[in-house]
């Protein structure tokens, strides 16, 4: 073999022949060592840090993504099925249970300790499935838009990227999620319907057929889309400012515990305005699968007459509340405050689509937070690539005259 000057000077030689690139060269041990270094620096390119067990956007990395969806959502959704069952109760009988420390106290009096756990079994694999599709899902085309969109683009409307991505992941998971949440609802607020889920399933698919299971699918998109939007793009953004305003110092000089304490509390503020904008289409959803032949549109209708006339007052003193009554009456007569409520006293009693929104910002906030640090537990345990906050490309700071 040639000697170790001869190879690199035939390398140098502009004039060499085809003879050397073809020839196998034995290199010291020190070239060999450079060239290990070389490859690492080149698949630490690939992998966001030399720890990590995949490469950020791979198969591995959206399967153990859809994993983490499946213990974040199934586990936390099944451990607060009590406050789901008072919810979900209030929303369809509101007469009865008119508030969270009545429904459980009622509930336990009625069915004893074991009846809060009614809907435990479809909750766990209905939301596991939800959470499978979720996240998994929302990695998947969070960089497929943004590959779409290009570095700049993806950074400069990130928000919309990220409500983009995670409307078009909950459109898939709540198809998911239907036939189970159908049954769940059904177990929980029609007494003497069934007790298990193995009950449940056959005697819903005698009664109406398939159309029991995918009925709510609508009412879930109304309900869920929203709350996924607000849950993924109010968590990122919170995740940033706290990164940026609240914590003393950056991400990568933080401790993983550390940095699970930030995506507990993005979660939990995420987790509120989720609430919020959910609400009325989960009141929908819970009236609608205990109600049979009824539609989203008749439920809301329903529930909104009732909502117009809590927004006046119980007692109806409104002048526009007053003209709503004197429809039902012929003629119309002039009739005083303590005559109103005696027409339609169900509908002055109840709050229409916002009963049980404490019990549901309570619940919600607590899920979503425990969602977001279990999601982000597993994804440390299992070595997962978790990119930084975003930054601007250099790219993006030149054009604006950011950098000299």
């Amino acid at each position: 073999m040639y000697p170790t000057t001869l190879t690199q000077l035939a390398r140098v030689n502009p004039f060499c022949a085809p003879v050397f690139a073809l020839q196998k060269v034995e290199e010291p041990r020190q070239s060999t060592a450079v060239q290990g270094q070389n490859s690492r620096r080149l698949a630490a390119a690939a992998v966001s840090e030399e720890g990590d067990s995949c490469e950020f956007g791979s198969q591995k990395y959206f399967l153990l993504c859809g994993l983490g969806g499946i213990l974040s959502c199934g586990t936390t959704h099944t451990a607060v099925v009590p406050l789901d069952l008072i919810k979900c109760r209030i929303q369809v009988n509101p007469d009865k249970y008119k508030s969270i420390f009545k429904g459980f106290s009622i509930t336990i009096r009625e069915d004893g300790l074991r009846g809060l756990a009614k809907g435990w079994a479809p909750t766990f694999f209905g939301y596991s499935m939800q959470g499978l599709c979720k996240f998994g899902f929302y990695e998947v085309f969070k960089i497929m838009y943004g590959d779409l969109m290009g570095e700049e683009n993806a950074y400069m409307w990130r928000t919309s990227l990220y409500l983009a991505a995670s409307a078009s992941a909950e459109f898939f998971a709540d198809i998911a999620l239907a036939p189970m949440e159908a049954v769940k609802v059904r177990i929980q607020t029609q007494p003497g319907f069934a007790n298990t889920l193995r009950q449940a399933l056959p005697k819903m698919y005698a009664e109406e057929g398939l159309w029991a299971f995918y009925k709510g699918v609508v009412p879930l998109w109304m309900r869920q889309i929203p709350y996924t939007m607000m849950k993924f793009a109010c968590f990122e953004r919170t995740v940033e400012a706290l990164y940026k305003f609240v914590v003393p110092k950056p991400r990568n000089e933080c401790t993983k515990s550390e940095q699970l304490v930030v995506t507990f509390v993005a979660g939990y503020i995420a987790g509120v305005f989720c609430a919020i904008v959910s609400h009325p289409a989960d009141s929908v959803v819970s009236v609608l699968n205990k109600e049979k032949g009824s539609t989203a549109m008749q439920v809301l209708k329903k529930l909104g007459v009732k909502a117009t006339c809590m927004l006046y007052g119980q007692r109806c003193l409104s002048h526009r509340c007053v003209r709503i009554v004197h429809l039902h009456t012929s003629p119309p007569a002039a009739l005083d405050s303590s005559q109103l409520c005696a027409l339609e006293p169900p509908q002055c009693s109840q709050a229409g689509v916002w009963k049980g929104l404490v019990a549901r910002i309570i619940m919600i906030g607590t899920l979503t937070a425990l969602q977001w640090f279990i999601y982000d537990s597993v994804k440390v345990y299992f070595r997962l690539p978790r990119p930084p906050p975003p930054e601007m490309p250099e790219s993006l700071k030149k054009k604006l005259g950011l950098t000299e």
